[in-house]
C-alpha cells in the first residue's frame, strides 16, 4: 500500500514563525533594516513567503516601513511603550484574578519554584530573564482561557522588542519583592489581590523602563521656571 502523500508546508506561516521568532530572540534587533531578499536568503525560502509574513509582522507592528529607512524591525516610541505598558497592566492583571481561580496546584508550584530560583540570578541578567519569561508564561497558562492567552502572546512578541531591565538599579529585587506579592496572593486564591498585585507590578517595570528611556535616549528640554 502506498503511503499518504506529505502534508505540503504552509511557507509563508513557516517563515512568518521564524522571522517572528528571530525578533523576539533579539536576533533581528530593533532598527535592524531589512529587506525580502536577504530574509530570504537567512531563512531559506523564496521571496513570495517571505512577502507574506513580512504583511503580518507589519500588521501586527513587529515591522515598520517608514520613507527612506525602507523596512525596519520596529524600534517602540515613547508613546508606543506607554500602550504596551497599559495593555500588559490590564491583561496581566487578568490572567492573574483567572490564574487564581482556576491554577492547578502543579501550576502554582512550578510557579513559586521560578520565584523562588530569583535572588540567585540576581547579577545574571540571561538567566534571570529566563527564569522572568517563564515565570510570566506560565501565569499566562494557568489563566486557562485561551482567548486571552492569545492577546498575552502578541502582547509578548511586542515587549520582546524592548530591551531586558532587570539587572539595572536594583530591579531584579524590586520585581523579585512584586513576584513574591503575586505568588502569596495566588496560594490564597484571592483573586482580587492577585490582580493589584500583577497590575502594581507592571506599573513598576513600566516606571522603571521610562526612567531609563528618559536617562538613554534624552527627554525634550523643559520650559524655564515653574
Amino acid at each position: 500500500m502506498d503511503s499518504a502523500p506529505p502534508i505540503p508546508r504552509d511557507l509563508g506561516q513557516d517563515a512568518y514563525g521564524r522571522i517572528r521568532a528571530a525578533i523576539r530572540a533579539g536576533t533581528l534587533a530593533p532598527g535592524l533594516r531589512l529587506t525580502e531578499t536577504d530574509l530570504a536568503a537567512r531563512f531559506g525560502v523564496s521571496r513570495t513567503p517571505v512577502r507574506q509574513a513580512i504583511a503580518r509582522l507589519e500588521a501586527e507592528g513587529l515591522l515598520t516601513h517608514a520613507p527612506r529607512r525602507g523596512l525596519t524591525v520596529t524600534r517602540p516610541d515613547h508613546a508606543q511603550v506607554v500602550e504596551l505598558y497599559v495593555m500588559r497592566e490590564i491583561l496581566e492583571g487578568a490572567a492573574a484574578r483567572l490564574a487564581a481561580q482556576h491554577a492547578t496546584e502543579t501550576e502554582l508550584a512550578a510557579m513559586a519554584e521560578l520565584i523562588a530560583a530569583e535572588p540567585a540570578a540576581f547579577t545574571d541578567a540571561l538567566r534571570l530573564a529566563g527564569i522572568n519569561q517563564r515565570l510570566h508564561g506560565l501565569l499566562y497558562l494557568a489563566a486557562h482561557n485561551r482567548y486571552l492567552l492569545r492577546s498575552l502572546e502578541q502582547l509578548g512578541a511586542t515587549m520582546a522588542l524592548l530591551p531586558s531591565l532587570l539587572t539595572r538599579a536594583g530591579r531584579a529585587e524590586q520585581a523579585h519583592a512584586e513576584h513574591t506579592a503575586l505568588r502569596d496572593a495566588l496560594l490564597r486564591r484571592d483573586g482580587a489581590a492577585a490582580e493589584a498585585a500583577a497590575r502594581g507590578h507592571a506599573r513598576a517595570a513600566q516606571k522603571h523602563r521610562l526612567a531609563w528611556m528618559a536617562e538613554a535616549l534624552g527627554v525634550p528640554v523643559a520650559a524655564p521656571g515653574g
